[in-house]
């Protein structure tokens, strides 16, 4: 029994910066990635001796946080948010010659994206998922993934204002 929990704490431990950026990046909500890793650990907790057993731990438990994410959006509706104060407003853009503008950039043009294709662009180039894996985790087809990618990256392109072929900026 402890060396189960050991084990469990180690991987955790191992991948919990990884597992918040992935949620981070899939939903847009720093509070709700929280959340969702929590509820995401949570199970793994509790299914840890299952899961241990499984060939890729990793899929299968990016697989776990895509559904958590998709039932914390799906439930959202039937909670109530109480706040202590105000949220804080947005941030002023960056200057565009800053690297953390261009990750800002990436973050927001994720953010423009509808939930499935967002999540295929974090699973795929983010967390570098395998085409079946990533398709293991959201629970679809490799023919859905790769349709959701080549549109996602067309949206990408176009937020940020990147032409295809040269890979520079049009605006």
């Amino acid at each position: 029994m402890a060396d189960a929990e050991g084990e469990f704490v180690e991987y955790v431990s191992a991948r919990l910066p990884s597992l918040h950026r992935t949620a981070f990046l899939m939903c847009g909500d720093a509070h709700l990635a929280d959340d969702v890793v929590q509820q995401t650990i949570t199970a793994l907790y509790v299914n840890w001796r299952r899961v241990s057993r499984v060939d890729n731990v990793d899929a299968y438990v990016h697989r776990m946080l895509v559904h958590k994410l998709v039932d914390e959006k799906r439930l959202s509706w039937a909670k109530v948010r109480l706040l202590g104060s105000m949220p804080e407003p947005r941030r002023p853009p960056v200057p565009p010659d800053d690297e953390l503008a261009e990750r800002d950039s990436v973050v927001s043009a994720l953010a423009h994206l509808p939930r499935g294709q967002r999540t295929v662009l974090v699973l795929r180039f983010l967390c570098d998922l395998s085409l079946a894996d990533t398709a293991a985790a959201m629970g679809c087809s490799e023919g859905n993934v790769k349709s959701q990618t080549a549109r996602a990256l067309v949206a990408v392109r176009q937020v940020l204002g990147v032409s295809e072929m040269s890979g520079r900026s049009t605006k």
